[in-house]
């Protein structure tokens, strides 16, 4: 069996009066993400931050506290151990109290996905019994789960062979939609554009393949960075011009000359979500 790395969380995962040992792993591979550094240009050295006050100039880290602020320039100060103190007692147990349906779940509360195993053979069956029982009704089962002394409102569900692991936002924490969705016009909308719009999707719909997708600015960077280390010189190249939104074109023949592109075969994607064709250049090179 394959190494899984450092489980995240070890504990049971319990339905009614049935309790599977578990251990969960981050589904996230943040080894792809790029990140940069500030370096001092002259020295090539990394740039060090300093804690500064302003009036004061540098101060001590034990003089830093955490602060909450209640109005402008009003903080509630808040020790280390007077946060420690009301942080939950990490309970081993993630309960399902509750299962709905899958598609009953709004896509805003999905926030970070984890692989749920079982820890051992013996686990396993009961662990498989839950998926399979999941995948047949379609459903989720929803609890919560202490992580780090927080509370986190989580949905499990299948997931090829096994389960994943959805930590939750909670309602507070999602703006309302009246704010952005209140003020469109109550247009009447001609049904035959609704129709053409509807046969448009049909013909362009397909299983979710997300090996078809390729973000062109990471790949792009990591080839900038690529040339950058071989000392070569990089020379930007104006983009595109980009479209202008004042040609004012009927939506109606739009949609039906939309139509006809649709009906073009789509490109397949590889089929090994490895092998993508890289981003055509946008700049030059030369030697530095």
């Amino acid at each position: 069996m394959a190494s899984l790395g450092r489980a995240y969380w070890k504990g049971v995962l319990r339905l009614s009066l049935v309790s599977i040992p578990v251990e969960v792993y981050n589904a996230v591979d943040s080894s792809t993400e790029i990140h940069f550094n500030q370096i001092h240009k002259p020295s090539g050295k990394r740039v060090n931050y300093t804690k500064t006050v302003k009036g004061i100039g540098p101060i001590e880290a034990a003089d830093i506290v955490k602060g909450f602020e209640l109005d402008k320039d009003q903080y509630v100060f808040l020790e280390a151990e007077e946060i420690d103190a009301i942080k939950l007692e990490s309970k081993k147990t993630l309960d399902l109290t509750q299962f709905v349906d899958a598609k009953d779940i709004d896509p805003r509360y999905f926030d970070r996905p984890y692989y749920l195993v079982p820890q051992d053979e013996q686990s396993a069956e009961g662990y498989m019994v839950i998926h399979e029982a999941l995948k047949k009704m379609n459903k989720f089962g929803v609890g919560q789960v202490t992580l780090s002394g927080r509370e986190y409102l989580v949905a499990v569900g299948p997931l090829d062979r096994g389960l994943v692991m959805e930590i939750m936002r909670y309602s507070n924490e999602l703006k309302s939609t009246k704010n952005y969705f209140q003020d469109l016009p109550d247009t009447k909308i001609d049904p035959d554009m609704v129709s053409l719009a509807s046969e448009i999707i049909t013909r362009k719909s397909a299983t979710f393949n997300p090996a078809g997708f390729t973000d062109h600015y990471a790949q792009a960077l990591a080839e900038l960075v690529k040339e950058k280390s071989k000392g070569r010189h990089i020379v930007s190249v104006p983009n595109e011009e980009a479209p202008s939104g004042g040609n004012v074109i009927n939506l109606m023949d739009a949609l039906r000359k939309s139509l006809k592109v649709a009906d073009k075969p789509a490109e397949k994607p590889s089929e090994k979500s490895t092998d993508v064709k890289p981003a055509q250049r946008k700049k030059k090179t030369r030697a530095g």
